[in-house]
């Protein structure tokens, strides 16, 4: 019986030991993994318009079906990739698809051999989601020196994108997802600046308008807010645990 009892401590002993050694590695290096998955989940809606480029549109359209659950996909608020211009304003796109406002029928727009192809995603979440990939990365390898963010820090980094994407949202609900609403037209920035800046700036969605930059540093700010907040918290439960378990 005593023979009987060492051989089951030693071998619980062992498998502890291995659950411990699997543990300390999570905590070490679960950031690392979570980033190649967040590259990868950044990664598929850009690889959509390469697939279409080499007329593999079967997997393609699979993406884009699979991201459209998530986004939206409105063609002049989202990039092009193998065409003439990274985003075309909403004339182009309803002349080039449909002469329509109507979301639901241009979203099924995603490019031509001359225009080039959409990305999978509009630009806010391509800023929002790869800065994400982008930040987790850098938390991953410079973490020892980094705090965390206060939970108000957090709030502040993500009220840019809540305000932006609201105020887009009341604007297209009020005019139909015409180029006439307040977000489109952007009339209240141009008189509180005077039209200092030129019309392009104003107008529209194009890359470079008022628009565009806040879509992208609205996405950037929340996705910097996301890993500051979130991956310090995560990785505090996993050395507790991992401590717990020793």
């Amino acid at each position: 019986m005593a023979t009987s009892r060492v051989v089951i401590g030693t071998g619980a002993g062992q498998a502890a030991g291995r659950l411990n050694w699997l543990g300390r590695q999570l905590a070490r290096h679960w950031a690392i993994g979570a980033s190649c998955l967040l590259v990868a989940y950044v990664g598929l809606p850009l690889l959509a318009p390469a697939l279409m480029e080499v007329r593999w549109t079967g997997p393609a359209r699979v993406i884009y079906a699979i991201y459209s659950t998530q986004c939206h996909q409105l063609p002049q608020r989202s990039f092009f990739l193998f065409g003439q211009q990274a985003m075309y304003p909403l004339p182009v796109i309803q002349a080039a698809w449909r002469h329509t406002t109507d979301p639901t029928v241009l979203r099924q727009f995603i490019g031509s051999p001359q225009m080039g192809w959409k990305v999978a995603w509009s630009d806010r979440m391509v800023a929002m989601y790869g800065s994400m990939a982008l930040f987790s990365l850098a938390w991953a390898v410079r973490r020892p020196r980094i705090r965390p963010l206060p939970w108000w820090g957090a709030l502040l980094l993500m009220a840019p994108l809540a305000v932006d994407g609201t105020t887009h949202l009341i604007s297209d609900v009020l005019s139909g997802f015409g180029a006439d609403g307040f977000r489109d037209t952007n009339a209240w920035l141009a008189y509180l600046t005077r039209s200092t800046l030129p019309a392009s700036f104003y107008a529209g969605d194009a890359l470079g308008s008022f628009n565009s930059w806040m879509r992208l540093i609205s996405g950037v700010l929340l996705g910097l807010g996301v890993v500051w907040f979130v991956f310090p918290y995560l990785q505090r439960l996993l050395d507790d645990s991992g401590r717990r378990a020793e």
